[in-house]
């Protein structure tokens, strides 16, 4: 007797954008409650938009990097009638935006879709994630215990890190992309300025913002960073700046690549967790034939702190003075008191912040002679509870601010859980206008890694 024939089995039918739009929405509806992560949802033309992308689909057009794909945007970030709340009371008058920030623009040209606007610090000043008045979102890593999300992203670190969306906007000025991706668990580039436009987008400080991805993984990372690169006619930091493909070397590995760490003691707030978790990073991409060597930087990174943080508070208060020299407007008091340091400083002594930050950006280049990247923790220790914030003082951006000051790129990765179950990252800093040089290495080290768990209910 004849055996019978085998048939091969009929391949999986692709989820449409506007199903997996569908899915996304009433995840938001169901965990947002919780999360508190969007502070305004954009269903119907959400919808319209993996409509949309469907159509474009099924014509045979498959260009959009994010085609299909739900990314939200920070609420400093204008999206077409929504107003931009910026996560203060000053704006509950204003009316909602004219037109699409030219970032939101490009996301929605490579085929992404827009579910809604996500929660941020006032005026984005801030790295714990707290906002007395409109509100903090929870860390998506515990159920129990209101923990920091990290700011100033952070209902966009809340909304990636508990699964809600697979990418999200975010800006940052001192850390704020990275910050809450590490406390998160997701990816978070912080582009080179000139790399992504700022126009539209509420500025903290023109010197150090910039704009940039935080994503479920560096894939993700990357499809958003290449849809969103490209001349901004109202921000002359993109003049001359060409886009860069981030997948032409995406995938070749670390082999042959030379690392700079941060020695321990020169991250004198890292907690020995956080040290062993770096060690084991490390011990990763040298397995994968990077070679590591200690290296020192010019200042420390307290120094590179405050410089950076007074030319934050100097240029904040500059933009939003009409509301901070007003104890009326709204503007909450945390925030407040942080754009009045700034206007404490003399313009004499700012002028001097700047050309120091010049001739600083100028002579670091030296640092990353036979270098590829720099390496050390996002943050020094995992996520606290909101109860134990002191607003008063701002150590989770002791990491982070060098970046900003000198002009560089860094991308923040997930490496481990803790013991008490939360995220600790790897931050992988290069020059700048090497961003695509960071997502190599933090794919690199995602394949070594493995897949990083799911958060609770996620």
């Amino acid at each position: 007797m004849a055996s019978p024939k085998k048939t091969k089995p009929a391949a999986a039918t692709p989820e449409t954008a506007v199903a997996a739009t569908t899915k996304t929405l009433d995840r938001i509806q169901a965990e947002n409650g919780h999360l508190n992560a969007f502070i305004a949802i954009t269903a119907e033309t959400a919808l319209a938009e993996a409509a949309l992308a469907d159509a474009k689909t099924a014509a045979g057009d498959t260009r959009g990097h994010l085609q299909g794909v739900p990314i939200a945007v920070k609420d400093i970030i204008d999206l077409a009638g929504v107003v931009s709340g910026c996560g203060s009371l000053t704006t509950r008058q204003a009316p909602p935006a004219e037109r699409d920030a030219p970032v939101v623009a490009r996301l929605r040209a490579a085929g992404a879709v827009i579910p809604g606007k996500t929660h941020t610090v006032e005026y984005a000043f801030g790295g714990y994630g707290t906002n007395v008045t409109v509100g903090t979102p929870r860390n998506p890593w515990d159920r129990k215990t209101h923990r920091i999300p990290g700011g100033s992203s952070s209902g966009s670190g809340a909304a990636v890190g508990g699964h809600l969306v697979p990418g999200a906007l975010g800006t940052d000025t001192g850390g704020s992309v990275r910050i809450p991706a590490a406390l998160c668990g997701c990816v978070g580039l912080k582009t080179s300025i000139g790399r992504i436009g700022r126009s539209r987008v509420a500025p903290l400080s023109q010197t150090l913002d910039s704009v940039g991805p935080l994503a479920k993984d560096v894939t993700m990372a990357a499809r958003m960073f290449a849809a969103m690169q490209g001349h901004d006619p109202d921000d002359a930091s993109t003049n001359g700046v060409r886009a860069v493909d981030p997948f032409a070397d995406l995938e070749r590995g670390v082999a042959g690549m030379r690392f700079g760490r941060i020695a321990d003691a020169g991250m004198p707030l890292t907690t020995p967790e956080m040290r062993a978790d770096f060690a084991t990073a490390l011990k990763r991409l040298t397995d994968l034939g990077a070679r590591i060597e200690t290296v020192e930087l010019p200042e420390t990174l307290e120094t590179y702190g405050v410089l950076c943080s007074d030319i934050i508070a100097m240029e904040g208060y500059a933009n939003w003075r009409k509301y901070a020299d007003d104890p009326k407007s709204g503007m909450a008091e945390p925030v407040r008191n942080r754009m009045l340091g700034g206007k404490a400083i003399s313009a004499a002594v700012y002028l001097d912040r700047i050309r120091a930050q010049q001739r600083a950006i100028a002579a670091f280049p030296r640092v990353f002679d036979r270098l590829d990247a720099i390496l050390l923790p996002t943050i020094p220790f995992p996520a606290m509870p909101v109860s134990e914030v002191d607003e008063s003082i701002g150590p989770m951006a002791a990491h982070t601010r060098f970046v900003n000051y000198l002009n560089l790129a860094a991308l923040a990765i997930p490496t481990a859980l803790s013991k008490g179950g939360l995220p600790m990252s790897l931050q992988i800093v290069v020059r700048h206008l090497d961003d695509a040089v960071a997502l190599r290495i933090g794919r690199a080290f995602e394949i070594t890694r493995g897949a990083f768990p799911l958060p609770p209910g996620a």
